[in-house]
C-alpha cells in the first residue's frame, strides 16, 4: 500500500494499488496452478474421479443405511458405476489446464479475500476494521463449506441420479469428459461462492442497506424467487436435482436473517405547545 494517507492519494494512487493488489494475487494464483498441475493426476484419480466410483463414502453410507431403513430412494443404493469417456482430441489436456487453475483458485480464496481487504482497510472506520478478522474467518469458513457440500454431497448425488436414468434400453450410457469436468466444477466451486451469501448480508446491514425486516415480510417472494433461479441456474434442470440445490440456499437465506441487525426504531418527538 501507499505511504501516503488515504485522503491525500490520488486516483492515480488508488488505481496504483489496485493493479499491486491484483498482480499479486495472480502470482500467488498462478504458482498455486503449477503446483496443482504438477500433482493434477493424482487429484483427479483420488479425489475428482472418485464420486463415478461405488467405493465413494457417500454411496458406502447409502448402503449401510439402507439395510436399516428402507427410505432411499432406488437410485442411492446398489452398485454404481460411471464410465467416464473422452470424445475431443485436446480435451484432456486442456481439462488438466483449467483444472489446476480452478482448484488454485480456491485453494487461494483466503489470500485472494485477504488481499482486497487491504486495498479497502484504508476507507474502514476503526470498529469495521475491528469486525474484519471475525468476517475474514466465517467468510473463508462458509466458502470451504459450500465446497464440500457441493463436492460431498450435492455432486455424488446429481451424478448418480442422472447416470443412472435411462430414457431407453437401446442407449448406452457414458459421460464425456467435459460434461463431468464442467458440472463437477460448477456444483462444487459455485456453491462456495453461493455460502457467502450471509456475509454479503452481514456487509450489506453494517451500512444500513440491509436489515432483519427484509427477509420477514419478503420471506414468502424469496421462497419462490430463490427456487425459479436455482431451476434456471442449475447445472441439469431435473426436479431432484433442482432440490438438492434450493435446500440449502434456501437454508443461507434463513441464516442470512439471523445475522443482520434489526431497522433502528425511529422515535417520534411530539410536539410541544407552549
Amino acid at each position: 500500500m501507499s505511504k501516503l494517507k488515504d485522503d491525500e492519494m490520488t486516483f492515480w494512487d488508488h488505481l496504483d494499488d489496485l493493479r499491486s493488489t491484483l498482480f499479486r494475487i495472480a502470482a500467488f494464483v498462478g504458482i498455486a496452478s503449477i503446483v496443482f498441475f504438477a500433482f493434477m493426476k493424482d487429484i483427479f484419480n483420488k479425489a475428482i474421479l472418485a464420486p463415478t466410483r461405488n467405493d465413494f463414502y457417500l454411496y458406502q453410507w447409502f448402503n449401510s443405511a439402507a439395510k436399516k431403513t428402507p427410505l432411499f430412494p432406488d437410485f442411492c443404493v446398489g452398485n454404481f458405476q460411471v464410465k467416464v469417456i473422452n470424445i475431443n482430441l485436446s480435451s484432456q489436456f486442456f481439462i488438466h489446464m483449467s483444472s489446476s487453475l480452478w482448484f488454485a483458485l480456491v485453494f487461494s480464496f483466503p489470500f485472494v479475500i485477504y488481499q482486497l481487504f487491504l486495498f479497502v482497510k484504508p476507507a474502514l472506520h476503526s470498529n469495521e476494521r475491528k469486525n474484519a478478522a471475525g468476517v475474514f474467518f466465517f467468510g473463508n469458513a462458509l466458502f470451504y463449506i459450500g465446497v464440500a457440500v457441493g463436492y460431498f454431497f450435492l455432486f455424488p448425488l446429481t451424478l448418480r441420479f442422472l447416470a443412472g436414468y435411462q430414457l431407453s434400453t437401446f442407449i448406452e450410457q457414458s459421460v464425456s469428459l467435459d460434461s463431468y469436468m464442467s458440472t463437477f466444477l460448477m456444483v462444487c466451486f459455485w456453491m462456495g461462492i453461493v455460502f457467502e451469501l450471509p456475509i454479503l448480508a452481514w456487509f450489506l446491514s453494517q451500512i444500513g442497506i440491509l436489515h432483519r425486516e427484509f427477509f420477514n415480510k419478503y420471506r414468502r417472494h424469496a421462497f419462490f424467487s430463490l427456487l425459479v433461479i436455482v431451476a434456471i441456474f442449475s447445472p441439469t434442470g431435473d426436479p431432484f436435482t433442482i432440490m438438492l440445490f434450493f435446500l440449502p440456499v434456501y437454508a443461507l437465506w434463513e441464516i442470512s436473517a439471523l445475522v443482520v441487525k434489526r431497522k433502528p426504531v425511529e422515535i417520534e418527538e411530539e410536539s410541544v405547545e407552549f
